[in-house]
């Protein structure tokens, strides 16, 4: 399949899945996420991403150290927040990190490794966030998690390879950043009027996150508002609730991407640019 059917297959699969639920649920779900995306949530989400991104750029720092290129840290995290930025307002959801591979890969001059870090760097951090999706099954709302216990052996046994594989800092990195985007979720849901137990919740927002990872949307609509939308029906919280909840989670994630218009903007953007990322020996 070639690379611009490819891309309309990503465009089309989230505008299917937004569409399917426009005539499922409505348009008030939507709308009520809207009105529920408060200043706190805002304030939360804005800080939150800050963390989140410094654990990424740490992450694809590490990672492409291993693979002979020099990434310091205030370059991947300056970086990240760009293709953050370019991620969720560009349809596809994931030409930030194209762009951010070829960016790096140009300076170090070694374009191939430049994008396999960036591959690397999402295929760690989607292992890790599965991983800690398994664990937290057990934890699942009545009807979604029954006779789950199996999954803490598979996950501990996930877990044990993933730290063997990737190294005990990139895993940390990894999970740090999956905890805190679970957290945004959790109080977009809070905001929403969703009185659930917070172990059940934080279960529920770490699978809506690992669905939203599919890359079939628009700007990262799509998947996470079709899977909050089903995981929230099957806990017996409504799937309009869970639309509303991933309503909010969108639009706040939008928002707490804004700062990276510093690096496109003015002296970082020259300060980035002439930046040396060298091969290390």
């Amino acid at each position: 399949m070639s690379e611009r059917a490819r891309r309309w297959l990503r465009l089309g699969g989230g505008a299917a899945i937004l569409a399917f639920l426009l005539v499922q649920v409505g348009g008030d779900p939507f709308l009520d996420g809207l009105r529920a995306t408060t200043p706190t949530t805002i304030g939360v989400a804005l800080v939150i991403t800050a963390g989140t991104t410094a654990c990424c750029a740490w992450r694809w720092s590490l990672l492409s150290e291993r693979l002979g290129i020099e990434l310091p840290f205030r370059t991947a995290f300056r970086n990240y927040y760009r293709s953050q930025l370019i991620n969720a307002t560009l349809p596809g959801g994931v030409v930030g990190d194209v762009h951010r591979g070829i960016d790096h890969g140009r300076k170090a001059g070694a374009p191939a490794r430049g994008l396999g870090s960036v591959v690397w760097d999402r295929v760690s951090g989607q292992a890790v966030q599965a991983t800690m999706a398994l664990a937290a099954l057990p934890w699942l709302p009545v009807g979604l998690g029954d006779d789950a216990r199996w999954a803490l052996p598979v996950a501990a046994v996930a877990a044990a390879a993933l730290l063997v594989w990737l190294g005990g800092r990139v895993v940390l990195a990894s999970t740090l950043a999956a905890a805190g985007h679970a957290v945004v979720l959790v109080v977009a849901a809070r905001s929403v009027g969703v009185d659930l137990d917070l172990a059940a919740l934080v279960a529920l927002a770490l699978m809506v996150l690992l669905a939203s990872a599919v890359p079939l949307s628009l700007a990262g609509w799509g998947p996470r508002e079709g899977a909050a939308a089903w995981l929230f029906a099957e806990a017996g919280l409504g799937a309009a609730t869970g639309v509303s909840v991933a309503v909010v989670v969108g639009v706040v994630s939008l928002l707490a991407t804004l700062p990276g218009l510093v690096t496109l903007v003015g002296p970082w953007t020259r300060t980035a640019v002439g930046e040396e990322v060298g091969v290390s020996a």
